[in-house]
């Protein structure tokens, strides 16, 4: 399911949604983050930025640009602590005077398999954290903020990062990395959990919505097929791994040479810990098991 290569618009100005819902891009482009990070302004008078977006002069200038006669920004809303969405929330909060809200700082949300793995060592493979945020106020699951005209229903939505939080407005949901239309969402331990993602997915499958507003690409205008389909995805990476470890113990970086055979040399490191993350999710449901102590490095063998 490769969506059509079509999403270019324009960086740093602001593209009407819907009534009282505007986009803009960062200028962030990369294999991570498809053209950049999307960031959101709700609301037609006091507004709620959803994701400011990386450390960037020019998002920042570009941010402030887009209101409009009588507008100004009451909320800074963060959907999570990787270094294309919140670091900007700073500088925009000492322009503005708006308060910065998130579910929490970096490790808030880490489940305990994940944090044992951290208190190990494990670090990196992912986007990069945002090691310095620090939000205004945290914001609980099933929490409202309500502003002048709007309300954001906070779904914590971890997985990706323990913190990751999607955003309930009305029957559109703001999904930030949890679902995106261009890409599969990445899972790197320690900070990313396969468990809570898939949990998190059918959370969200379990509600009617109209759209999803990712953290980078376009609408997804069709919402519960593209979760049946990252569900469905994953799933089928669970089997595969499952097959090759019929053929022996294996690492996941051998596991991860053997699967992803069309994924070029320079992202071989994030399908490992791809693979990794499954395998951790294989442990925790007694499918697999490593020799020796659970770790990124580790050899795995399938239980009958």
């Amino acid at each position: 399911m490769t969506p059509p290569d079509d999403f270019d618009p324009p960086v740093g100005v602001a593209a009407d949604l819907a009534p009282g819902l505007r986009r803009l891009v960062a200028p962030n482009p990369s294999p991570m983050t498809y053209r950049g990070t999307n960031t959101y302004l709700v609301g037609t008078r006091e507004l709620a930025v959803i994701d400011p977006g990386p450390e960037s002069p020019a998002h920042l200038e570009a941010i402030l640009a887009a209101l409009e006669p009588g507008q100004s920004i009451s909320h800074i809303v963060v959907t999570h602590t990787h270094l294309d969405h919140s670091p900007l929330a700073r500088p925009l909060a000492a322009r503005t005077g708006a308060p910065v809200l998130a579910y929490g700082g970096p490790e808030a949300g880490r489940s305990a398999v994940m944090q044992a793995l951290a208190d190990a060592g494990l670090a990196g493979g992912g986007e990069g954290i945002d090691r310095a945020f620090t939000p205004d106020r945290t914001v609980a699951d099933g929490e409202v903020i309500a502003g002048d005209g709007w309300a954001l229903e906070v779904i914590h939505t971890p997985g990706h990062l323990g913190n990751h939080i999607a955003l309930a407005w009305e029957d559109i949901c703001f999904t930030a990395d949890h679902v995106m239309g261009w890409a599969s969402s990445l899972v790197s331990p320690p900070d990313g959990d396969l468990t809570d993602f898939m949990a998190a997915c059918a959370r969200l499958r379990a509600r009617n919505w109209r759209a999803f507003h990712p953290g980078h690409g376009a609408p997804v205008d069709t919402p519960a097929a593209r979760l049946d389909w990252l569900i469905e995805h994953r799933l089928g990476r669970e089997a595969a791994i499952l097959a090759a470890l019929e053929d022996g113990a294996a690492t996941a970086r051998g596991l991860a040479e053997r699967i992803y055979t069309e994924t070029p040399a320079a992202l071989l490191p994030a399908a490992e810990r791809n693979v990794f993350a499954h395998l951790v999710d294989l442990y925790g449901k007694t499918r697999v098991s490593p020799i020796g102590d659970l770790a990124a490095g580790a050899t795995f063998e399938r239980l009958k």
